[in-house]
């Protein structure tokens, strides 16, 4: 029996309607860029898998890393006790991180970093004696699936069922580059009428929306009025962060700095899961008292386990090299070469492209969830190569060690199946 068979038996797959797509595709193998099925066939994760292996899959130095933490610490519960993994990760992600980060909150995944964050903003502001329980986001946000992170998402297509019991929101566009001014007035309304604990947002990339880009300027004059109003920032980094955009994070591009900052994903290089909620000494400070209830009372067991602290560390020698540097521009500037080469198609409506980051929209509504969209994934799976549309959009997020043939292979899978479907 094969593995695809005897998944059916038990499994339950996220994001799945398994009532018309029953089979899910068996990996046996994954090494650079390439995944390998229980079948022998190949294919280039050109997501870099959920954008977590951002530096290829199974990296033999992050792998090396984890091995030798694994034989000396693998486990010790965080309430209590301290060990050196957590604490070198700490000060080496305090270096890179945006100025005016100072504390360091582990987590398991991006969902419970979001959900941290969020926790944070709220208590900040009852532990100071203010009532303050409204958010603000973005429209066509995403920010996980707990019920906070999903409080604050602008997706229905995941939200739906749970409406009826998430927190209060507020939300606005994105800044284009000619609507903040409006969008500051609508922030003025909000702040004069409601309690604001905090904003939320995807700095410069909105990820699950179809990977759409706003204008950094705008966002930065969304920052300065909120911290003018005193409303906390959090920037959820959980997708742009550790080099995707071009820059270590997307924060890096806006002069105003978040409070809170939200990570995971490429946080370990997809090698095992962690997640961290970073935060000024300001927010910090808020908790702390000759009172226990104003303490923190958040916690996950697996909370900077020693072997995920060592791959986040490893992760971050890595993204900090002269090599990586490198490869993210030279994927940038291939980027910028099939934007105009795609850009002419019939078929497309527009392109976008920031760091290893690139999207393309077809010039046709579909669901983001339909035919079109299972027809260009089996299209693309065919071709050995991994991609998975949102809607009518296509992306690209490759892991930085691809090769130019690799990357090349993309593109033009792409472009036949634009010329096919």
């Amino acid at each position: 029996m094969t593995l695809k068979e005897r998944d059916k038996k038990h499994l339950w797959h996220p994001l799945k309607q398994h009532q018309t797509h029953p089979e899910s595709l068996a990996i046996v193998k994954a090494k650079g860029c390439i995944l390998t099925d229980e079948d022998g066939n190949e294919y280039i994760d050109a997501i870099s898998s959920w954008y977590t292996c951002m530096f290829g899959h199974c990296n033999h130095y992050i792998v090396d890393k984890v091995s030798q933490q694994m034989r000396q610490l693998d486990q010790i519960m965080f309430s209590d006790f301290t060990h050196e993994p957590a604490v070198k990760l700490s000060e080496e992600l305090i270096k890179i991180l945006p100025q005016g980060q100072a504390k360091i909150f582990f987590n398991d995944n991006g969902s419970t970093a979001v959900e941290a964050g969020i926790k944070m903003a709220l208590q900040y502001y009852y532990n100071k004696g203010e009532k303050r329980s409204t958010f603000i986001a973005f429209e066509n946000g995403f920010h996980g699936d707990t019920f906070g992170a999903m409080s604050v998402s602008g997706l229905s297509v995941y939200n739906g069922p749970f409406e009826d019991f998430l927190i209060d929101v507020k939300r606005i566009p994105t800044p284009d580059g000619t609507n903040h001014l409006s969008i500051l007035k609508q922030l003025e309304t909000y702040a004069k009428d409601f309690g604001i604990a905090g904003f939320i947002y995807e700095p410069l990339v909105q990820g699950a929306a179809g990977m759409k880009i706003h204008n950094a300027e705008g966002l930065n004059q969304i920052l300065k009025f909120c911290k003018d109003k005193h409303i906390l920032t959090i920037a959820d980094e959980v997708m742009t962060g550790f080099g995707k955009t071009g820059k270590n994070f997307a924060s890096d591009y806006i002069d105003t700095k978040p409070d809170i900052i939200c990570l995971s994903k490429a946080l370990t290089a997809g090698l095992v899961p962690m997640a961290i909620t970073s935060c000024t000494q300001d927010i910090y400070d808020a908790f702390l008292s000759n009172e226990m209830v104003k303490g923190f009372f958040h916690c996950h067991t697996y909370s900077a386990n020693p072997i995920a602290c060592s791959a986040a560390i490893a992760t971050i020698e890595l993204l900090t090299s002269k090599e990586i540097k490198h490869s993210i521009s030279r994927i940038s500037k291939m980027h910028q070469h099939f934007s105009e080469r795609i850009s002419k198609h019939p078929k497309v409506k527009s392109t976008r492209h920031i760091g290893v980051i690139f999207a393309l929209d077809l010039d046709i509504n579909v669901p983001r969830y339909g035919d079109l969209r299972d027809k260009l994934l089996k299209f693309f799976m065919d071709n050995g190569v991994f991609l998975r549309p949102l809607g009518n959009t296509i992306y690209i997020q490759p892991p930085y060690i691809i090769s130019e043939s690799e990357l090349e292979k993309v593109y033009h899978t792409i472009e036949t199946a634009l010329d096919t479907l």
